[in-house]
């Protein structure tokens, strides 16, 4: 069974940073695409960011491209989002998730695994 654990989420005022950390249980994380999506209040949950296997190629939201940044480390199971210029509609329950497979594409359909998130406020 796999687990995912999301942390460092937190309160920041815009302008700030903040960096999500998601640690997986299980082997065979580095044969599996991750992603981060994120929930804000009385909306539906939406892609954000999401990395190949390799950690060799990687997709943004139009909302976050140039602010965040997706990478991860295989040896430590691993993945992280790097969250730089934040703004108020930032604000939401931050998920990692893990990919079927190869796919790392927007659609929630494409993840099987989630975690159950990190709470993200940015004030203005």
């Amino acid at each position: 069974q796999v687990q995912l654990v999301e942390s460092g989420g937190g309160l920041v005022q815009a302008g700030g940073s903040l960096r999500l950390s998601c640690a997986a249980s299980g082997r065979a994380f580095s044969l599996f695409a991750m992603a981060w999506f994120r929930q804000a209040p009385g909306k539906e949950r939406e892609f954000v960011a999401s990395v190949r296997a390799s950690g060799g190629s990687t997709n943004y939201a139009d909302s976050v491209k140039g602010r965040f940044t997706i990478s991860r480390d295989n040896a430590k199971n691993t993945v992280y989002l790097q969250m730089n210029s934040l703004k108020p509609e930032d604000t939401a329950i931050y998920y990692c998730a893990r990919s079927r497979g190869a796919l790392m594409g927007p659609s929630r359909s494409e993840y099987d695994y989630w975690g159950q998130g990190t709470r993200v406020t940015v004030s203005s």
